[in-house]
């Protein structure tokens, strides 16, 4: 770690490529979004979830093939790694029907559906079924909490720190869930409740992360009055890189491990973990200190200019004399 003793790089005058490349990340994901929508789970959209393994290779085209003609827009995808050899078919909930009998039917759907086609032998490893009230239920409970989450976050910093930073703060929040749920789309994973788990939690590490630098900020601010707001940020922020650097990259290996060795289960939760601890940390030292330092300059422009305006003197009426001089 000597690379990090004494640490003097100009993080902040890369503020605006920052900004442009969060942006761009940012809005690809709304396009796909938009295009496709957004990709819910079963905990939130329901129905009945089937995983069938095969005993040789097959493709997702083929048995989307195979289960085209349930009823419903029905969703195959691969599950797991290649080598796994297992399809995700997950159908929409057919209305009326208990629960026991709709999982059961909808399995032996997937069954007789499959080997119609004359596919390779295979078994159906799971079956889960959520109704659609539990999943409308389930989704509202989670942007209650993703929303709640940000407001105490917000009402915190902005009682903490200065209103710029406190934005600065917030931006770099909206970024990293923004950030996450783009990546979610490009690798294709479903929003689920583990991964509303993970994008919480990301929240919690972001807002963690400014504080200990703005934290900083405010100690050098009394300390070093004559300096400017961007030498003073610029200077926290290498400061602190060391513990950024040591607690992003142990909790990323943490989640690595998670990723590689805790099965299908938590796949989605540590993916998000891993966009969402990369993103936070680049957020850090980025976003959340270029957006504090063009608001407080903002603000310090129009103070200054309020002032300017006030102190200036007032011109004098012309008199008699100038008025006839200029008229004549």
């Amino acid at each position: 770690m000597q690379i990090l003793t004494n640490a003097n790089y100009n993080f902040i005058r890369w503020k605006w490529h920052a900004i442009t490349l969060s942006l761009a990340v940012i809005i690809a994901g709304a396009v796909m979004i938009a295009m496709r929508g957004l990709p819910l789970g079963i905990d939130f959209s329901g129905g009945t979830l089937v995983v069938v393994q095969f005993e040789q290779a097959v493709t997702e085209q083929q048995v989307r093939d195979a289960v085209s003609s349930l009823p419903g827009d029905e969703v195959v995808q691969q599950y797991g790694a290649a080598a796994d050899r297992r399809i995700l078919v997950r159908l929409p909930q057919p209305e009326g029907g208990t629960q026991s009998g709709t999982l059961e039917q909808a399995s032996m759907q997937v069954e007789e559906a499959l080997r119609k086609a004359g596919l390779p032998k295979f078994e159906i490893v799971n079956r889960e079924l959520v109704s659609a009230v539990i999943g409308r239920d389930l989704q509202l409970r989670g942007i209650y909490a993703t929303i709640a989450s940000l407001l105490a976050i917000t009402i915190y910093i902005g009682i903490r720190f200065r209103f710029s930073f406190a934005v600065g703060a917030i931006a770099a929040t909206l970024h990293d869930v923004f950030v996450t749920l783009a990546f979610l789309m490009f690798f294709g994973y479903d929003l689920s409740l583990n991964v509303v788990a993970a994008i919480l939690t990301i929240t919690g590490y972001s807002v963690n992360d400014t504080i200990v630098i703005f934290d900083r900020v405010r100690e050098n601010l009394r300390s070093r009055r004559r300096d400017t707001l961007e030498q003073i940020v610029n200077d926290s922020v290498n400061q602190t890189l060391s513990r950024t650097i040591i607690t992003a990259g142990l909790t990323f290996l943490s989640v690595l491990a998670l990723f590689l060795f805790g099965g299908e289960a938590l796949e989605g939760f540590a993916f998000t973990m891993l966009v969402g601890i990369i993103s936070g940390t680049y957020s850090t030292v980025f976003i959340a200190s270029a957006i504090a330092i063009l608001l407080s300059q903002k603000r310090r422009h129009g103070a200054a200019a309020a002032v300017a305006a006030t102190d200036a003197p007032a011109q004098p009426r012309p008199g008699k004399k100038q008025r006839r001089a200029r008229a004549s």
